[in-house]
């Protein structure tokens, strides 16, 4: 089939990609987790582990300003029945408190600038990869319209693994986070890790939708993208 036969090519016969994937085959997904993190730590090393340590430096501050706060509490409570004068560890605390508050601030915006230069340099090595893949391969291949959504996918989200990244990287140290939480709460009152389920099922649920909402409509338009742009080749001619 040519070029120009595959453009005008009955509806019926372009794959169904806009097809549901069963829980299983998404479950099935997550054994790619490991070749991307391999990919991540190809692209840059150092990087890489700077991004780690500084996530989990912030996923225990926010155990270190509980159990600061705890403390602040305490020792409000113990000033207000033995009507004492405000003492100096108060201060302290407030001040550890207020430093540790600055200093989750300064992580953060960290962890933001490392996210940004390791996505650009992934996108840009992910990007080489493909390029020169796609330099091995003959023209014929690039006719065939279900090869040519794939390599388009492929380029699309040379961009969209930025996103992913910093997406994946977000979700470990929520993970991270969650494990610091749920071991001070076992040594305080067991039962609230039961709240502390209860209130992150919503947002795991609402997140997990709408990325595969987002994924499955950017999947669907490939091959449409793709007649578009046979339609503005011939247009130019």
């Amino acid at each position: 089939m040519t070029f120009l036969a595959r453009l005008f090519k009955k509806k019926e016969e372009t794959p169904k990609i806009g097809t549901q994937l069963t829980f299983k085959e998404r479950v099935a997904a997550l054994k790619n987790l490991p070749r991307f993190f391999k990919m991540v730590w190809q692209t840059s090393k150092w990087m890489t582990i700077t991004n780690a340590l500084l996530r989990l430096l912030l996923s225990a501050i926010p155990l270190a300003i509980l159990y600061i706060g705890k403390l602040i509490v305490d020792q409000v409570i113990f000033i207000a029945k033995t009507n004492e004068t405000v003492p100096n560890y108060l201060w302290k605390l407030v001040a550890i408190e207020f430093g540790l508050a600055i200093l989750s601030d300064i992580l953060s915006r960290s962890i933001n600038l490392m996210d940004s230069l390791l996505g650009d340099l992934f996108s840009n090595h992910t990007s080489i990869k493909i390029i020169s893949h796609a330099a091995t391969l003959d023209l014929e291949q690039f006719e065939n319209s279900t090869f040519y959504d794939k390599m388009e996918r492929a380029r699309q989200q040379t961009i969209g693994r930025t996103i992913l990244l910093s997406q994946v990287f977000s979700q470990v140290q929520d993970l991270i986070t969650m494990a610091f939480l749920a071991a001070g709460l076992l040594a305080f009152n067991p039962w609230l890790i039961v709240l502390l389920i209860v209130a992150i099922i919503p947002a795991f649920l609402g997140e997990a939708y709408f990325n595969d909402k987002t994924y499955a409509l950017s999947r669907r338009q490939t091959p449409e993208k793709r007649e578009l742009d046979y339609v503005r080749f011939l247009g130019c001619q």
